[in-house]
């Protein structure tokens, strides 16, 4: 089946006893047992363990990544933390692109380094510095791609080469391209990580994350950490993404194709310094942008000439942008990443990495582009 068939079917079918297009939304701690020696015949206990409406939709995800399986999570954050979970050990070192979104930082600098995991933050862009920074005792590779929220890309698969040669995990974070563009697993990867929240959801409605595995092995890791540390995704949040999940491909090219008109408008306004949107020409890895993915999505970021002011005076003053954080919905927002997404990162570590204090990051969602240019327009001139 073709993606935008898949994105609607799988993992689902019409219920065999009433006929329900939709799946039932399953809220229920446990599952009665035909009997001591049948237990789990059915396939369910207790919904931390797994749960029927969560299972439709990691079948589904499974799918669209062409994986082999999928586990379910409270949040992005718990997809990355049951990563970390289940492929380190205490004394294990684990290398990570060196922007990242500021939660996967915060976890490892401040959380799994307390017991005793060592972390690399390093240019996965990079593949020399990749090699160079790869130790005896390290056993993860974490690659964010298109990074959050510098749009920095790294490539799949020549990562996944050097880890499959060191004999590593690869993680690629797929949140900001989804498996509609980018397909990691495909590409050589183990793990595709998404956290659901972003264009999974697509409407601002859940919070949710998602790890789908290329072989039985590593899912069953996954599984194991999902069940023991309680972090499986509850039932609503997993329904309101299944139906979230359907208009993935619309809305990608929708919002993908604003997200370029809105990239050429800004580069063209005399207070905008520096723009920044994987389809552009002008981007430094557009040639890996257009080889490594099927489209460039709807995130960008732009550097305002009048510094860090102008662009919180911007922030403060669009109108129909939403000031907040999250991305990948419906609606547009717009984001002070230093001060919002990724506050927790010392400014010393944001310096080394080029996330500048006046870099201003766009979500681009489903309103009419030309009423987004007019409403930025209209508060640039302001300036």
């Amino acid at each position: 089946m073709r993606f935008s068939t898949k994105q609607i079917h799988a993992g689902t079918e019409p219920d065999p006893v009433t006929g329900s297009v939709l799946p039932p939304i399953y809220q229920s701690t446990t599952f009665a047992q035909p009997s001591v020696d049948e237990y789990l015949s059915k396939g369910y206990s207790y919904s931390r363990s797994g749960n029927p409406t969560v299972r439709a939709l990691e079948q589904r995800l499974a799918g669209l990544e062409n994986g082999e399986d999928c586990t379910c999570y409270s949040t992005g954050m718990a997809a990355v933390s049951a990563v970390l979970h289940a492929f380190l050990n205490a004394g294990d070192h684990a290398l990570v692109s060196q922007v990242a979104y500021g939660g996967t930082y915060r976890v490892c600098t401040q959380v799994f380094a307390r017991f005793g995991a060592r972390f690399t933050f390093v240019d996965t862009s990079d593949l020399a510095a990749v090699e160079a920074a790869i130790r005896p005792e390290t056993r993860l590779l974490l690659t964010e791609t298109p990074a959050n929220p510098t749009l920095a890309l790294s490539d799949i698969a020549a990562l996944s080469e050097i880890a499959r040669a060191n004999k590593l995990i690869h993680v690629v974070d797929n949140t900001f391209l989804t498996p509609y563009y980018q397909q990691p697993l495909a590409l050589g990867a183990d793990v595709s990580l998404h956290s659901t929240t972003k264009y999974l959801d697509g409407h601002n409605a859940t919070v949710g994350g998602a790890n789908v595995a290329a072989t039985a092995e590593l899912d069953e890791k996954l599984r194991f950490v999902q069940n023991a540390t309680g972090s499986i995704m509850s039932p609503m949040v997993a329904w309101l993404t299944l139906q979230g999940v359907k208009t993935l491909s619309v809305r990608m090219d929708r919002q993908s194709a604003s997200a370029l008109a809105i990239a050429q408008f800004l580069s063209g306004h005399p207070a905008v310094g520096e723009v920044c949107y994987p389809g552009l020409e002008s981007f430094a890895q557009h040639e890996l942008a257009g080889r490594q993915a099927s489209g460039f999505g709807a995130m960008l970021w732009c550097e305002l000439k009048g510094g860090l002011e102008a662009g919180k005076t911007l922030m403060d003053s669009v109108e129909l942008w939403t000031l907040a954080e999250n991305l990948g919905a419906v609606e547009s927002l717009i984001t002070h990443p230093v001060t919002m997404t990724h506050a927790d990162v010392e400014p010393e570590e944001r310096q080394r990495v080029g996330l500048r204090d006046g870099l201003v990051r766009f979500s681009v969602g489903l309103e009419a582009p030309e009423d987004l240019i007019e409403a930025l327009d209209a508060a640039l001139s302001r300036l």
